[in-house]
């Protein structure tokens, strides 16, 4: 099947030419030129999102805010288009559940190499978690295939990387998960992160299951280990 490619940037030349180089590839592409847009254009739900950080009105970063309150638009990937020297901009658009950046000028081979990889990450993930069932710790509830996740039988809206942060360490209850080891399952390791975004993480999935908080272990200068209720 086509996969659609949304790409969003408010320079035509930028669209244009990306547009062109996706659509040699075989991608069917939909463009938009600022993020009042590009949030309808999401509601189509692309296979992936380029998405320009510096837009008039709703910046980049905004719209992947939005895009993460739907649940039917917070598991689309989107790689950020970004200045250079922005690395503040990258880290944020990480933390808030970016899969990854290129910085402009863009490179179309490297652009192309990456649209691929993130494509099949998520493909094998989504035949994944199809094949998972329940994954149940204590009183958590998480259901892979759905990304649902029940609290003491409530359930709790948790953004794809938090999502897949709080699974990943459920899936290895009981074990001390290291750091690296967790940046490699959940950003995979030709993409840079920094370790303050696997604490923003953890610190927003203990928030949300409140009263289990301590559910999710910090093991000092190691990593984590998720528990069961004792």
């Amino acid at each position: 099947m086509q996969k659609t490619i949304l790409v969003v940037d408010d320079e035509k030349d930028i669209v244009d030419l990306l547009k062109y180089n996706l659509q040699k590839e075989g991608y069917k592409v939909e463009t938009a030129f600022d993020g009042e847009r590009a949030l309808d254009l999401a509601k189509r739900q692309p296979n992936l999102i380029l998405l320009d950080i510096m837009l008039p009105e709703y910046s980049g970063l905004e719209v992947v805010k939005e895009l993460k309150k739907n649940e039917k638009t917070a598991y689309i990937p989107v790689i950020f288009l970004t200045a250079k020297g922005s690395e503040t901009d990258e880290v944020v658009g990480l933390e808030l559940g970016a899969d990854d950046y290129i910085v402009k000028p863009v490179s179309i081979p490297k652009l192309l190499a990456r649209i691929k990889l993130i494509l099949r990450r998520r493909e094998e993930k989504v035949t994944k978690t199809r094949a998972e069932k329940l994954v149940k710790v204590g009183s958590v509830e998480i259901f892979p295939d759905q990304y649902r996740v029940f609290v003491n039988k409530k359930e709790i809206f948790f953004p794809k990387k938090e999502f897949e942060v709080l699974l990943f360490l459920a899936q290895h209850k009981g074990k001390v998960v290291n750091r690296e080891a967790l940046l490699n399952a959940i950003w995979g390791s030709d993409v840079y992160v920094i370790d303050r975004t696997i604490d923003v993480h953890i610190r927003k999935i203990r928030e949300k299951l409140g009263k289990l908080a301590d559910y999710v272990e910090t093991i000092k200068g190691v990593g984590y280990r998720f528990r069961e209720e004792e």
